[in-house]
């Protein structure tokens, strides 16, 4: 089976050591073209590519090549510790900002969607954590703020390690907060069950799945939400097009990338933030909300002037 990778680290080019300023030294070739996909990129060696289509059928455009794509990533990361410096690609500093960071938005995410009021009917609140690897962002987080969690993890020795520690080394995992399901899964093969989710989290993961099975992901993931859910997407951002590891088998994205696949996907951006407090030399990294439903236009303020107001006649 080809298992998908995960849980991937902050630098696109993890082992390398080769960091957002690094790539800033490109020139990204000049298009005049609109759309976003046809900005060209580079890969971890320097090597340009005119357009991601060019660089997407020369690394997945067969069946071949895609599973070949899928294998390498996750034996990469199968060779990689189970602990928070291994997930973080050598970055366990910056665990305690990613978190803060991520709750900040949380915090006000659920206070907009699920207002106490209706919070009370949405009970039991269940959230699903892809690419959970160590179960880092669970037990961190998304224990604290729902009453149930499942961790979706493909490589399997990051997801004992989860399990182990939600077991017996999380205070929060109780009766009414807790991790119920381990999925041993590809993410591009996952199918949630029916409207079972508020929240559907994706932080560092999505960079290794292809354009294709991005919007194939998002379109049967869909599917889990309860109604008012959401996505939750956070990742790494390039400056411009895209940045390719040939180690890892992951792609950074830039911001215009992201959202012509939302639009793709029929996602619709809800609420977005940067993170803050990262080393500089690392990636810019943002989280997305997203919902299937546009968000509501702000109803346009009436006029002061009354429309009964008699003209005045010159």
């Amino acid at each position: 089976m080809v298992y998908f990778l995960s849980s991937y680290s902050l630098l696109s080019t993890s082992t390398l050591g080769l960091t957002a300023s690094y790539f800033s030294s490109f020139s990204f070739p000049s298009n005049s073209k609109i759309r976003c996909m046809d900005a060209g990129g580079l890969d971890s060696d320097g090597r340009e590519f005119n357009t991601a289509e060019d660089m997407w059928r020369e690394q997945a455009g067969d069946p071949s090549k895609k599973t070949q794509w899928y294998r390498d990533g996750v034996s990469y990361w199968e060779g990689v510790k189970a602990n928070m410096d291994g997930v973080l690609g050598g970055f366990a500093n910056v665990n305690e900002p990613d978190i803060s960071c991520s709750e900040d938005f949380l915090n006000i995410l659920l206070s907009e969607r699920f207002p106490p009021a209706a919070d009370a009917r949405r009970q039991p609140l269940v959230a699903l954590d892809c690419g959970s690897g160590i179960g880092r962002v669970t037990k961190n987080l998304l224990i604290r703020y729902f009453n149930e969690v499942d961790l979706l993890e493909p490589v399997s020795h990051f997801l004992e390690t989860a399990r182990e520690t939600l077991a017996s080394g999380c205070q929060t995992n109780s009766d009414m907060h807790k991790a119920v399901n381990f999925y041993c899964v590809p993410l591009q093969d996952f199918t949630p069950d029916t409207a079972r989710y508020d929240v559907i989290w994706i932080q560092w993961c999505i960079g290794h799945l292809t354009d294709e099975d991005f919007v194939s992901f998002f379109k049967s993931a869909k599917v889990g939400l309860k109604a008012g859910g959401f996505f939750v997407l956070k990742e790494n951002i390039a400056r411009s097009g895209f940045v390719l590891d040939n180690e890892d088998r992951s792609v950074t994205r830039s911001d215009l990338y992201f959202k012509e696949l939302f639009s793709r996907c029929g996602l619709h951006v809800y609420k977005s933030k940067d993170q803050k407090g990262f080393p500089e030399e690392l990636f810019a990294v943002k989280m997305y909300a997203l919902t299937t439903d546009p968000p509501k236009k702000a109803p346009r303020a009436k006029s002061k002037t009354s429309t009964n107001r008699p003209k005045t006649i010159m």
